[in-house]
């Protein structure tokens, strides 16, 4: 996939997106289903379209760097209620994203 710098594309834009309203929806309050399925949604369109060759294993370090933290952090940000409704819709993203980036990823290591 070729990225132009300075500009975003479909992927692009769809993580921008997604990781502002998870910040913004776990700052509102809990999490419902349905938003929680369309943080799924988005992680899987950023999974899918946003992540080059090049970007890989970048991605697949931060993403399970973030994916650690958030998931320890709500354990310990449970006293915080708004902290841990932000890290739980984060996880909503990153979870799909690095999972299908991981996939991608074990099916191009195949092919070599």
């Amino acid at each position: 996939m070729v990225k132009k710098r300075g500009k975003r594309g479909f992927g692009g834009w769809t993580f921008l997106i997604g990781v502002v309203l998870a910040v913004v929806l776990g700052l509102l309050g809990a999490l419902t289903a349905t938003w929680l399925w369309i943080l799924v949604a988005i992680g899987l369109i950023v999974g899918l379209l946003n992540i080059t060759e090049d970007e890989v294993s970048s991605f697949l370090m931060a993403g399970a760097v973030l994916i650690i933290a958030s998931a320890f952090g709500q354990d310990v940000m449970s006293a915080i209620p708004l902290v841990n409704n932000v890290l739980q819709a984060l996880l909503a993203i990153f979870v799909p994203a690095t999972i299908v980036v991981a996939i991608r990823h074990v099916f191009v290591l195949a092919r070599h």
